[in-house]
């Protein structure tokens, strides 16, 4: 009887031992290799409810001194066109300079805002109101405060003249800017800017040259 209690015990133990291997086993089979069990799934599904500012950065892409430099230069470049357009309803006589106008100032308005965003976005200065940054794009067609002054003189058919060879002279400046952003800069968004200007304000310098019958 002694003998077969003992191996009674024994065969329970083994028996425990197994249950115990089985449920070890169990709990350990869905952990991957390296022993992250679930996390990746975990990460996977946290992701796309992430907060939409750390996701920003992968999204937008990275900027380099091509790209501030281009910001820099065409907040203080547009805002001069901006305020050439703002003289044209007071001063132009012919319905095509007033409609250009228009046309530049709710073009040109909105970018202002992207660029100087972008640039406080990089923890670069923007430009203050009048200021020209002259580093990396010389006068870039940017009016003189004579040429501005003398602008705003002007009324009627002498105003449609100075305003459009004024205007061609700063656009041609724009698209210079805008293809040396093409060629060096490496944001996305500001690139993309770059093609949009590069395109609108070509055709409008065409189309000022026909109105000044130079083309």
């Amino acid at each position: 009887m002694t003998s077969k209690r003992s191996l009674f015990r024994r065969a329970a133990a083994v028996v425990s031992a197994g249950a115990a291997a089985v449920v070890l086993a169990a709990c350990s089979g869905g952990a991957s290799p390296d022993g992250h069990d679930g996390h990746g799934a975990a990460a996977a599904s946290a992701s796309p409810s992430a907060p939409a500012s750390t996701q920003a950065p992968a999204a937008q892409g990275q900027h380099n001194e091509a790209d501030a430099a281009f910001a820099k230069g065409m907040v203080p470049h547009h805002r001069q066109a901006v305020e050439m357009a703002d003289l044209a309803p007071s001063r132009a006589r012919s319905a095509e300079v007033k409609k250009l106008a228009e046309d530049i100032r709710r073009a040109q308005d909105p970018e202002i805002k992207t660029l100087s965003g972008w640039l406080a976005s990089w923890g670069e200065q923007v430009p203050a109101e009048g200021a020209m940054d002259h580093s990396a794009h010389g006068t870039s067609g940017m009016m003189t405060a004579e040429q501005m002054d003398k602008l705003k003189n002007a009324s009627g058919a002498a105003f449609d003249t100075a305003f459009m060879e004024l205007m061609v002279e700063h656009h041609e400046g724009a698209v210079a800017m805008a293809k040396t952003e093409q060629a060096q800069g490496a944001f996305p968004a500001a690139k993309a800017m770059a093609e949009a200007i590069v395109t609108s304000q070509s055709a409008e310098i065409a189309q000022m040259n026909k109105l000044l019958g130079k083309s």
